[in-house]
């Protein structure tokens, strides 16, 4: 059953689990050298090995993409089409506007938008096949108008393969694990190199991401999956079944509901345990409910703030709207009861590839600003030089660049 603790145990709350990547980074170290070495011969032989990989070629044909999205159910591909539009529309408002802005002493200064040229989605195959996370990695790179997408998956499923079709994504490989994101950073003669790697994974992704950052990159190491909920009162039912939607995804999961109320505190908990009763993803749940979650009774609503900017979640459910100007760490917010994540999760809009771990603290959640550059520009008249040549050698010569005083001074001779 979920602990229920007062806020004089929150402390022992901020020594957060943490997935300890060192040892991962020891196992995929040794294949991401190797597939940087030897390309396709060891990323072959790598899938072959962890994968269980059986083909002679990682690459699936566009043909077996169109053939699983015929495959697809109707009722899936208008769904997909309902969360595709969604999270389009919700990306191209992130875009930030190209400007430029005439400051009336002869400088004129702004910045351009581009794209990046490449970018890289890995999906995972493993316990679940998410084609929702396919969406949230590549729309907003399409958004921002990245002409080169390579998708990742170990073992894609027919929807996955017929969300790709659907996108349009021809670079479509099966293969998972360090291997992909080693064949991501830095290509093989299959895969091509990406500018970016995006989306989620397990210890041995986010080891390898971590590894390869310095090469390409990366949207952020991701730990397991959380969510804080702050509920001074609410529907029971629909609390439990929130916590519990987080806890299904992994045994490492967390859900932390934080309440000023005792008696909602013991409702939900007894929620909890009769909705597990018949939950089908169970097993997994009850392990993260049991090891990782628990409900905080707080004095009040301010303390429950305080303690949700110190844990910096990766989902904040926030059932009182007035509370928001006080948010400053959370992934992504979901206000009021009839915003439940899984509405994030998959059709709302905002993306759900978001940070953990307490790294929202300096980032939100991935974005289509992701996969583009903000390019300064200038444009001077001789004039507005004239004008700074004073300013500008006597920075340079305190710095000792002559070279950069002379090359404004000899405009001016």
């Amino acid at each position: 059953m979920i602990r229920i603790l007062n806020s004089s145990d929150q402390q022992d709350l901020v020594v957060r689990r943490t997935v300890r990547l060192a040892e991962a980074e020891r196992v995929v170290a040794p294949i991401l050298e190797s597939v940087r070495k030897f390309g396709d011969a060891a990323l072959l032989e790598h899938a072959r090995r962890l994968d269980k990989f059986e083909g002679t070629t990682i690459r699936i044909a566009p043909e077996e993409c169109d053939r699983a999205k015929k495959d697809c159910s109707r009722e899936f591909l208008e769904a997909v089409q309902v969360a595709a539009n969604n999270i389009r529309d919700y990306a191209l408002k992130q875009i930030p506007a190209e400007r430029m802005e005439d400051c009336g002493d002869g400088r004129k200064l702004g910045h351009i938008v581009r794209p990046l040229d490449s970018a890289g989605a890995y999906i995972p195959g493993g316990r679940y096949p998410l084609p929702s996370s396919l969406l949230m990695t590549v729309l907003p790179a399409q958004v921002a108008g990245v002409e080169k997408i390579a998708v990742c998956c170990p073992h894609p499923s027919k929807e996955i393969l017929g969300v790709c079709a659907l996108l349009g994504i021809d670079n479509v490989f099966q293969v998972g694990g360090a291997q992909a994101i080693a064949a991501m950073a830095y290509g093989t003669e299959t895969v091509p190199k990406v500018d970016r790697i995006v989306g989620p994974g397990n210890i041995y992704v986010a080891a390898a991401k971590k590894l390869v950052a310095g090469d390409v990159l990366i949207d952020f190491v991701a730990g397991p999956t959380e969510i804080v909920i702050i509920a001074a009162d609410g529907n029971p039912r629909w609390l439990a079944a929130d916590m519990l939607a987080q806890a299904e995804h992994d045994t490492e999961a967390s859900s932390i509901l934080l309440t000023t109320s005792r008696h909602l505190a013991e409702e939900v908990a007894q929620e909890i345990e009769e909705q597990l009763k018949t939950l089908t993803t169970a097993i997994v749940a009850r392990e993260a409910i049991e090891n990782n979650s628990v409900i905080l009774v707080c004095k009040s609503l301010d303390q429950a703030v305080d303690f949700t900017n110190l844990l910096a979640p990766e989902h904040l459910a926030l059932y009182h709207a007035e509370l928001l100007p006080k948010i400053r760490n959370a992934g992504s917010v979901f206000i009021g009861p009839f915003s439940p994540e899984a509405a994030g999760d998959y059709a709302s809009g905002p993306n759900h590839v978001l940070p953990t771990a307490g790294s929202a603290r300096f980032r939100g959640g991935l974005s289509a600003v992701d996969f583009v550059k903000v390019i300064s520009v200038q444009h001077l008249s001789p004039e507005a030089l004239k004008s700074l040549t004073p300013a500008i050698t006597t920075l340079a010569r305190a710095e000792g660049l002559e070279a950069h005083a002379r090359s404004v001074e000899v405009r001016n001779a």
